[in-house]
């Protein structure tokens, strides 16, 4: 009489651990894969998140308006200030770096449009007082430890701290300038260096064209 014969004990056991055994090199695999993703994700995010950041950048720079009232480009080596022209009048602009725990944040300010010189003294005015959270302040970036602004003047860049052309007065205004400006450059380049660890490596330079 013939019997089937069964799975052992023993047998049972070793096919148990061989199945757990791979089922944790799967889930390995798949943690992996997840971990992946998300790195990519990430780093794509964080690449748009640039992208778009310095196309506002841009955006300012292209609408830099002279008025005459206050300075239309100022660079102190911290904080960029410029006038730009928007469809309700004219507006102070902001870009500014500030201390972030280990690294740095981009940050962005924009007065209300206005249309008088007295009223965009006043945003001038206000955009030197900044102590961050303010109204119209956005932070743009972060994870960043310094960045440097140049000033294309005369068939070649220059530090934008440093003493540039002086603009001549018109004639009918040239009795009464208090002073000589600043002449505006045609182009400015950002270079923006990125701290360790804050998910991209080294600087990134982007030169612009002054408007109008």
């Amino acid at each position: 009489m013939d019997r089937t014969r069964g799975f052992t004990l023993v047998e049972v056991l070793v096919a148990l651990v061989i199945m757990a055994l791979m089922a944790g090199m799967a889930w390995q695999g798949v943690d992996g894969i997840v971990r992946t993703r998300d790195a990519s994700q990430k780093q794509l995010e964080q690449t748009l998140r640039l992208n778009t950041v310095l196309a506002q950048w841009q955006t300012d720079l292209g609408a830099v308006q002279d008025t005459g009232a206050v300075p239309p480009l100022v660079f102190d080596g911290a904080t960029l200030r410029l006038t730009r022209s928007v469809p309700d009048g004219v507006q102070v602009v902001v870009w500014s770096m500030r201390p972030q725990g280990t690294a740095n944040a981009w940050e962005r300010w924009a007065s209300p449009a206005v249309t008088g010189s007295a009223a965009l003294q006043d945003s001038w005015f206000t955009s030197q007082q900044l102590q961050g959270g303010e109204p119209g302040q956005l932070r743009t970036l972060e994870g960043l430890s310094q960045w440097q602004v140049y000033f294309f003047q005369g068939n070649s860049w220059s530090n934008a701290q440093s003493t540039g052309n002086v603009a001549a007065p018109a004639p009918a205004a040239a009795a009464s300038a208090a002073a000589p400006r600043q002449a505006l450059p045609s182009g400015v380049r950002v270079v923006l260096t990125f701290a360790p660890g804050s998910g991209l490596n080294g600087s990134i330079t982007r030169d612009s064209l002054l408007g109008p």
